[in-house]
């Protein structure tokens, strides 16, 4: 671990904290992971092809080249800027665009205020990959509880410790990952051989951060932390992913809910275990208090971020 990285992840955050990423930006140049995308989604239409084995080989292959692609320039960025003050503030704005914090809370934030059933459902789709319509309004909250606390592991706490780790590459490299597990990783026809390497390898990278917000969840719950851990230990190793338990059961254990569970995706059924053993019957106000929740765990991950900076 360099002594410069977690001094940038921690100003990176307050950084993303305070601005998000920038619409006009975005309207303007895009966005890191539009462009992974992209890139991906023209490197899929010419090699996903062949025999299974073929196909595998060529996802791997494409997962490697996009993990390049990405640690190249930002390595090169990092050892250009990484001396001064200014340079490591220029960093730091970079850095910022590889983190989720604000816009994961302005996107559940908009389900807990939508406007009916329907203007849920649309919220909600948004973030989730599930089915909308067959979600009721207790359903519709559900899913929104689930997605922050999913998303706070895989947009937040992850992206933040592969900074802290290793710098700007290493923020690039697993949102590199990470973008090619959501794009390709799933388990269908197309996907099933050529995403096989993304989906192995971003549960890989996803191990230490799902951990680890299980922990700030827990942590940020208060006198409700003995139910968080609680629920962690005895659901998150039930879930279908080896990383997604984790958070989800400690949001679930910290809110007195039952997340989870069997969910609609592309019409099928996916029969998933319980996370905690509350109510099932969530509502907006649910989504609210784990947003509560979720703002005081990114600011104990901030406080151990800075912490870190301080003593290195």
């Amino acid at each position: 671990m360099s002594t410069l990285s977690p001094l940038l992840a921690a100003t990176a955050l307050l950084i993303e904290a305070a601005f998000g990423y920038p619409d006009r930006l975005y309207r303007v140049l895009g966005h890191p992971v539009t462009w992974i995308g992209a890139l991906l989604t023209w490197g899929e239409a010419r090699l996903n092809r062949g025999s299974p084995l073929a196909r595998r080989a060529k996802g791997a292959l494409t997962l490697v080249l996009l993990l390049g692609v990405a640690i190249a320039p930002t390595w090169a960025l990092q050892r250009a800027l990484g001396g001064a003050w200014v340079g490591l503030l220029a960093l730091a704005f970079a850095a910022s665009s590889l983190l989720a914090q604000r816009s994961l809370y302005e996107h559940v934030k908009a389900v807990a205020d939508a406007d009916g059933l329907e203007d849920g459902r649309a919220k909600v789709a948004m973030i989730v990959g599930r089915d909308p319509a067959v979600l009721d309004e207790a359903g519709v909250a559900r899913a929104a509880i689930e997605s922050l606390a999913e998303n706070f592991s895989d947009g937040v706490v992850a992206p933040l410790f592969w900074l802290a780790l290793a710098g700007l590459p290493g923020a690039a490299a697993y949102k590199t990952a990470n973008t090619a597990d959501s794009m390709i990783g799933h388990r269908n026809a197309r996907y099933e051989d050529f995403g096989k390497a993304a989906a192995r390898f971003d549960d890989l990278i996803n191990l230490p951060a799902s951990r680890l917000a299980a922990l700030w969840l827990a942590l940020a719950a208060g006198p409700r932390a003995s139910s968080a851990l609680k629920a962690v230990w005895r659901d998150a190793g039930k879930h279908r992913s080896p990383n997604a338990g984790w958070p989800e059961a400690a949001m679930a254990g910290a809110l007195g809910l039952k997340l989870a569970g069997p969910r609609v995706y592309g019409g099928l059924l996916v029969d998933d275990s319980y996370m905690g053993d509350g109510q099932r019957n969530a509502t907006a106000a649910d989504i609210r208090a784990a947003l509560n929740l979720y703002r005081r765990a990114c600011a104990i991950q901030f406080a151990a971020v800075a912490a870190l900076a301080l003593v290195l």
